[in-house]
């Protein structure tokens, strides 16, 4: 890309845009934005950017409505300042879970905020852990789907892992638990869960595999409320677990789930930085940052370079 690497970032995630600026060496756009007494904003892009190779961050984080908006607003308004290229930096990216059409008359939302950004501009979107890898087939623009399991597991290596197993919350999760216990060399045991009734809460009724006396870790792309995580922490134990121990990629923490992972037998919750805490803490988190491997990216999209190597 012949023009210059510009960064800049919405409100919803402004420490890690920071972070990834410093590690790029190259200071965040200026800019701002305007919140009407009518709840309309207005984002005005303070600086030259003809000509530039732009990168948005922007993450899913409350008020979530407001921050998708607001990034729509940013990339429009930097397509009529003229930047060469737009790239969506969305580390969690948002009405990922609206992916498919599993009810009567409901939108496929994920697909939607797609087109949204497309229309306003984008160039193309970079991601990270999406809930359902087949929203990249949503986009006509290219789309980098950035992946955790690196960060994640070096930091879990830093522990003796020698009496440890990796747990799929459900067999729907198999696959992907099974990138961690490749990398990890980790045996995994598959919670089985059954529905039986017409709620939607699925309950564990069997293992498969055998958690007695080890140390189990529960892995997973994110964490809402906390709910289903609680019930297979506690089912764990049940099993036999010496200790159970959570790791994920977003920690959206809705609702009163910082109480509940206070509450429950998880000795910790390992998770990155995709959305920011804000005033959510516990003693049991422990956060690792994605801004080096997200710095990495953008500079290797901006010079034109293969991303396969950040996956190895």
């Amino acid at each position: 890309m012949n023009g210059s690497l510009k960064i800049f970032s919405g409100r919803s995630h402004r420490t890690l845009a920071q972070k990834i600026s410093r590690i790029l060496d190259a200071p965040l756009g200026k800019s701002h934005v305007t919140k009407f007494s009518n709840e309309n904003l207005m984002v005005q892009i303070d600086e030259n950017v003809r000509g530039a190779d732009v990168f948005v961050v922007q993450t899913s984080a409350p008020p979530v409505n407001e921050g998708l908006v607001e990034l729509l607003i940013t990339i429009d308004a930097l397509r009529h300042a003229s930047a060469e290229r737009i790239t969506a930096v969305m580390p969690y990216f948002p009405y990922v879970r609206s992916d498919k059409k599993d009810k009567p008359r409901i939108s496929i939302t994920a697909r939607l905020i797609a087109d949204l950004l497309q229309t306003a501009g984008a160039d193309r979107v970079l991601t990270m852990d999406l809930h359902a890898p087949q929203i990249q087939g949503f986009f006509r623009i290219p789309v980098d789907h950035l992946q955790a399991i690196p960060i994640i597991t070096d930091y879990l290596q830093r522990r003796d892992l020698s009496n440890h197993v990796l747990v799929a919350g459900d067999a729907s999760e198999a696959k992907d638990v099974g990138r961690y216990a490749n990398r990890l060399r980790l045996p995994m045991a598959i919670i089985d869960k059954r529905r039986y009734d017409d709620t939607e809460q699925a309950k564990a009724a069997h293992l498969i595999g055998d958690v007695r006396g080890k140390h189990a870790i529960i892995v997973d792309d994110e964490v809402a409320t906390g709910g289903t995580l609680m019930e297979a922490a506690a089912f764990l134990k049940d099993q036999g677990a010496e200790s159970v121990i959570a790791a994920f990629t977003h920690a959206v923490l809705s609702g009163s789930a910082v109480e509940r992972v206070q509450s429950s037998v998880i000795e910790q919750l390992v998770f990155t930085d995709t959305i920011p805490l804000q005033e959510k803490s516990s003693p049991k988190f422990e956060v690792i940052s994605v801004a080096e491997i997200f710095a990495k990216a953008i500079r290797r999209i901006h010079k034109g370079d293969s991303l396969s190597e950040l996956f190895r």
